[in-house]
This record gives structure tokens, sequence and C-alpha cells, in this order.
């Protein structure tokens, strides 16, 4: 299935896109898409709807982040070697992980806005991993069973605040509108294997990145299981597992960062695309 949350901000519903490409509405059904609806029993019941039974929902409509509430959203650095070496770092050893704040968590189409004074705003097309059941200490071969489904993420990040401002990561991945997730969250049953996925984005027309998640350092399950062994991993939490080349950060002979006006347009195969446009700083445009 291809779960989503629909409607304007504090009015939000919930939706499914059935096979024919209509956008329904689950509100009848479901209150809406939270951490507490993402057990297997709720989506097995979900799966069992006749979606021509529910009411169509006139489009265009705004695309709202895919759970209510998530909880955490855990990315992973350094994640596709080649990513790495444009970055001049070196392949980790183990999973790079730090965090993005709930507070950066944007609907798929919503406004990109720079921070105050930003030069150096960045783009990462990444899978994202939604938790499904709670999960501490998973071991690989299970790791798969805790996963509700699947989604794109935008890790934007403003690299002179990740890189030059005291070594914390964080400061550069947590700002407003810096996590766009969605449109859909594909349930596990129809994403088979994770890691042959292909992924891509464009800013203004130009295609910049364009990878597949076979060529990971960690897979989707090594992550699962790996994290869980540093924090329980909870129903509605998000891993965002890393980019492909093709950063702003890594362009020849020049960086290429964001911009006002800038348009990007972002996708994974079966998961949907995502489409933002850049704004320089403007609170409205955050909490309107």
């Amino acid at each position: 299935m291809k779960l989503l949350r629909f409607g304007p901000k504090g009015n939000e519903k919930p939706g499914l896109r059935d096979q024919d490409g209509v956008l329904r509405d689950l509100s009848g059904f479901l209150p809406d898409l939270t951490s507490a609806t993402l057990g297997k029993a709720t989506l097995a019941r979900l799966a069992e709807l006749d979606p021509k039974q529910l009411p169509a929902v006139a489009e265009p409509v705004r695309m709202a982040p895919i759970v209510a509430d998530i909880g955490k959203l855990i990315c992973v650095g350094l994640n596709y070697s080649d990513h790495a070496a444009e970055s001049g770092m070196a392949v980790p050893a183990e999973p790079v992980l730090f965090t993005k704040a709930t507070s950066s968590i944007i609907g798929c189409n919503d406004p990109v806005v720079l921070p105050r004074g930003s030069v150096k705003s960045d783009w990462e097309v990444e899978l994202g991993v939604v938790i499904g059941a709670r999960a501490r200490y998973v071991e690989i071969e299970d790791a798969l069973d805790y996963v509700a489904g699947y989604c794109v993420v935008n890790d934007l990040s403003e690299r002179e605040y990740q890189l030059e401002r005291g070594g914390q990561w964080d400061k550069g991945k947590g700002c407003d509108t810096f996590g766009p997730v969605g449109p859909y969250l594909v349930t596990a049953d129809e994403v088979p294997d994770p890691q042959n996925l292909d992924m891509w984005l464009e800013v203004n027309g130009k295609r910049f990145q364009a990878g597949n998640t076979r060529t990971m350092v960690f897979g989707v399950a090594h992550l699962v299981s790996y994290i869980s062994r540093f924090m329980t991993l909870n129903p509605g939490d998000v891993i965002s597992t890393g980019t492909p080349p093709g950063v702003g950060l890594g362009q020849k002979p020049e960086p290429v960062y964001l911009k006002p006006g800038d348009q990007m347009r972002l996708g994974i195969d079966g998961l949907g695309e995502q489409r933002q446009t850049v704004h320089a700083w403007n609170p409205e445009l955050i909490d309107g």
C-alpha cells in the first residue's frame, strides 16, 4: 500500500493512493496515520479494504509528513563509499549516526526555507525506513520484521553549520524545513528488496544525483540492527539511510549550493517523488 497524509497544517487526514493513482480518504476508517497505527495488525486490516469504497479526494492537495508523530529521525552519514570520497572523508568502519530535529520535518512538497544567512545549503536524496514495531537489540536476520515501510527523504544540510561550526553535524542537519519526507509510506510488502532501488535528484532540471541502494556500505537490515543496540527504535521512528554521490558539496571545480528560487525534484523507484522550492529566510513559510 501507498499510505499518506494530506491536507493543510493542523487538519491533515490519512489516505492512500490506489492502484489507479486515485487519492482515497482513510479518515472514516482511521483517525490518522500515527505511531500507534503502524503495527502489523492495523496494516493488515488496511490491506483488506477495497480502495474503491473509500471517498476519492480532489487534487491538488498538500501532502503532509507521512506519520503524524515521528518520534526520531535518525540519519546515517557517509553510507555510500563514492559519496564519502566526494566529501573527502574515509568510508566508516561502523555506521555514522546523527539526528535531525523533528522540527525539521515537513511535507514532501512544502517550501524549503534557508536558515538566516545560509550560503552552503545542500541536498541529499535518501531512502527512509519507517519503523513499525519496537526494536531493541535486534539481530540482523530479524531486522526487516520491524520495518513498517519505506519513504523518500531529502536530508537537506547546511554544510558550513555541519562542518565548520565546531564539529557537530546536527547543527547543519536540523534546520527548520530540512527534513521533507514522503509523499508515501510504502508498506514493506511492496518493497521486497530495499537494496535494489534506483534514486535520483535534480536541481532546476539538472540531474545531480543518480544512484541505487545496492551500493550502500551498510544495508537496511544492518542499520536497523546496529541502531537498536544504542537506542530503542519505536514505531513511527524514521531512519534516513544515506545518500549517493552528486551532492552540491562534491561538485567540481567548485561546490554548488542552494539559493532562493531553486527547484528540487527527487525520487526513489516505487516510493514516489518530491518537489520543493527554495526560499530565503521567512518564518511565515515555516509556521504558516
